[in-house]
């Protein structure tokens, strides 16, 4: 047993010495060898290029751009490119300022269209700037569903409501009256 254990390890050691001197039987080894050593640099590029791959990683080192997103302009194309964003917040402004002169009704009204416009601009518009915060459909169902509600809201503010919901009449006199 013991001199099996030691021909192996003796075989071992030659042809270690083999590959680590080059040497190998007869003249072809030359040839076979460059080529060889081409094929692994093929193969290296070939490994390279399979490990760029176009999958998002699977731990996420920064935040992604959103939709709307584009290229940095220089100047006020910047400000043209976000009309969208500054026409909702105008017109939201506009209901602020309404609601603080005594007019809630009506600036409450003019922010619940504003964000149903949000919605329709997000749909509609294939870039929209800063407006496009998360997908296009988040983003419109956020935007919708919040201004249809504030809408509403205006619709039976009191007093003399515009619009009368029975089931919120109730509701209300259940849970304050």
């Amino acid at each position: 047993m013991q001199a099996e254990n030691e021909a192996e390890a003796g075989a071992g050691a030659d042809s270690g010495t083999e590959a680590a001197a080059g040497s190998g039987p007869g003249p072809d080894t030359g040839a076979a060898g460059a080529t060889s050593e081409a094929g692994r640099g093929a193969e290296a590029a070939t490994a390279a290029e399979a490990a760029k791959s176009r999958r998002f990683p699977s731990v996420t080192q920064d935040t992604a751009r959103p939709e709307g997103h584009g290229r940095a302009a220089p100047g006020d194309a910047l400000a043209a490119r976000q009309w969208p964003m500054l026409s909702v917040l105008a017109a939201t402004a506009v209901g602020l300022l309404l609601t603080a002169l005594g007019h809630p009704r009506a600036g409450v009204l003019v922010i619940g269209v504003a964000l149903i416009t949000a919605s329709v601009l997000r749909r509609v518009l294939p870039q929209v700037g800063m407006l496009a915060v998360r997908s296009r459909f988040t983003d419109m169902v956020t935007y919708g569903l919040l201004g249809v509600a504030i809408t509403l809201l205006a619709l039976v503010m009191e007093p003399k409501p515009w619009l009368e919901i029975q089931f919120l009449e109730s509701a209300v006199r259940f849970t304050v009256r």
